[in-house]
């Protein structure tokens, strides 16, 4: 059998998996849409659903599909937690409840792994390895041990055939999306083939240890003049495509206040370093660390942070080591960032600049200016749900604000007129209401955009400064000059083929291509009627005119069945 053949075989058994779990969570749906849940009570264990009180909602039977689905449409509903452009907040809320969690790996499978990928049994690689997991995701899951040395580390093992099952449900969701591209509204107004490319390519990176390793290597030099932030080293040498392994962070976790209350750490203090480092990461360096749950945070006295850099050979500044009691955030899990390039910071700085001017206008251009459109957009109806969205908000004092509602007003806005924002920049969006709802939880008073004002506005004026300018002057002098000294040859090479004939000017109509499948369909069609109504006919006369010698034995018979292909085609055309 040929590896297409097998891949097709597994390909229709995933599918019959797929249409298993959607048939149980799926009747779910139909029974909410016919208005019969009160008769049909899922809540009390029917079909496999857990037992509760309430009745379950649609979104709630959706999520609970997907977590049966495992680990791909588990991200699957991650990711669209991010996408408030997209789906209703209900959707939203539920699908921010899928966790990433997963029975354990038993170990004899966690030490084929690491003897596989690293050529030796864990016992012969570190001087200590527990057997239980940490923690156990639906990717992979992750050890405590000990290096030779004495480092504690963490050993991150990806969990056996998580790989190949990736690949197959990415398959399919790619096929369902090109369906769903050709015969639905939301794929007419959203390019979903491309958002599930996107998808693919950032799951099968988070599959990729090595990956997640240089992530966190580059947030190290980015932040390596930064005292407030600590970024664990990774350990090459035991560190492969299936297998990280990283230094363990042995602090307190941001969310547990008691424990920093003991610590003698400041909670406002914390809290505002936290907002601090997203702000750099987002505005000075456009990478940023995309799930910053309080499980990924911790926070280290200063003497202890600076004791592990003496420990790693990096400079330590007196006045850190000196200051034991300030607040250092460790920072781990760096499988999901973002990315924001230079030119969609800068628009991100002008929004903020055209809000604070109640520029509409300048604030639907930089909008459409962005790429957000997938179609036909309304400017005017945009700009007047952008001025009733200043209006209600330009008044308020700051720090009266919350950074969470104000994107989803954004996010509401963006879904009315069909906008599909950078999955970076919803990403960000998630980063900072996630940001503020960690800040108000360390400090009640905590303001988010009161705190990133001044800071928004220095990144403002710097990408403004006489020498950024400059760079960006000397960066356009020498794209001229380069262009000036190939323009002379482009000119005589378009020149020759004009008077060659070999340049032809062609138009497209937008949306023509959807008219003309339509219009093919309409001719197949009048196409198909004619021909029914010509065998209709046609048996009619041949009923009547005749009536040939021994016809009488098939003449039931085959008027019959052609009568019956009639009715089919019939009722098929009419459907």
């Amino acid at each position: 059998m040929s590896l297409l053949v097998r891949r097709q075989t597994h390909d229709r058994g995933r599918y019959r998996e797929i249409a298993a779990v959607l048939a149980r969570h799926g009747l779910g749906w139909l029974v909410l849409e016919l208005g019969l849940g009160e008769r049909v009570p899922f809540e009390r264990g029917l079909l496999g659903h857990p037992r509760r009180e309430e009745p379950y909602t649609q979104a709630e039977h959706i999520r609970m599909a997907l977590a049966d689905l495992g680990p791909t449409f588990i991200k699957l509903g991650q990711v669209l937690s991010t996408r408030a452009d997209l789906l209703l907040p209900e959707y939203i809320g539920e699908f921010s409840k899928l966790q990433d969690a997963a029975p354990p790996v038993p170990y004899a499978d966690v030490a084929a792994t690491i003897q596989q990928e690293l050529g030796a049994s864990p016992e012969e690689i570190f001087a200590a390895f527990e057997p239980e997991p940490r923690a156990s995701a639906s990717l992979g899951q992750a050890h405590a041990a000990r290096l030779k040395d004495g480092t504690p580390v963490i050993v991150k093992v990806q969990r056996p055939g998580v790989e190949e099952l990736v690949e197959r449900d990415l398959a399919v969701l790619a096929e369902l999306a090109e369906l769903a591209a050709r015969r639905t509204p939301l794929g007419r107004y959203y390019d979903l083939p491309g958002m599930v490319e996107e998808f693919a390519f950032t799951l099968r990176n988070e599959l990729d240890y090595t990956r997640e390793g240089h992530n966190a290597d580059r947030m190290a030099r980015n932040f390596a003049d930064e005292p407030a932030l600590y970024v664990p080293a990774v350990f090459w040498d035991y560190t492969t495509r299936r297998v990280l392994t990283m230094e363990e962070i042995q602090g307190i976790k941001i969310n547990d206040l008691a424990g920093l209350e003991a610590a003698g750490l400041d909670r406002h203090r914390v809290a505002e370093e936290s907002v601090r480092i997203i702000l750099r990461e987002v505005f000075e360096f456009g990478f940023f660390h995309a799930d910053p749950h309080p499980g990924n945070f911790f926070v280290l006295a200063a003497a202890d942070a600076a004791r592990r850099r003496r420990q790693r050979g990096e400079r330590v500044r007196r006045a850190e080591a000196q200051d034991g009691h300030a607040p250092v955030i460790g920072l781990m899990d760096f499988g999901m960032v973002g990315r924001l390039d230079e030119s969609l910071r800068e628009s991100l700085l002008r929004l903020a600049l055209a809000l604070t001017r109640q520029d509409t206008d300048r604030l639907v251009d930089e909008f459409l200016a962005m790429g957000v459109a997938s179609g036909r957009v309304n400017r005017q109806a945009l700009k007047r749900d952008l001025d009733h969205f200043i209006a209600r908000y330009y008044d308020q004092p700051i720090q009266e604000l919350a950074a969470g509602r104000v994107f989803s007003e954004v996010m509401a806005v963006a879904q009315r007129h069909h906008l599909q924002l950078p999955t970076d920049l919803m990403l960000l969006s998630k980063v900072i209401a996630m940001s503020e709802g960690l800040g108000a939880q360390l400090d009640p008073d905590f303001k988010l955009l009161e705190f990133a004002e001044p800071y928004i506005t220095r990144f403002w004026l710097q990408a403004r400064s006489p020498r950024f300018l400059a760079e960006k002057v000397a960066e356009g002098v020498l794209d001229l000059a380069e262009l000036s000294l190939d323009l002379p040859q482009r000119t005589r090479r378009l020149l020759a083929e004009l008077e060659r004939g070999d340049i032809a000017v062609t138009t497209r109509h937008a949306g023509l291509d959807r008219a003309l499948v339509e219009v093919n369909r309409m001719v197949n069609r009048l196409s198909m009627s004619i021909l029914i109504a010509s065998l209709i006919l046609s048996l009619a006369v041949l009923m009547t005119v005749y009536h040939p010698v021994g016809w009488e034995a098939l003449a039931g018979p085959l008027f019959g069945l052609g009568f019956i292909v009639a009715v089919v085609l019939g009722l098929w055309l009419l459907f």
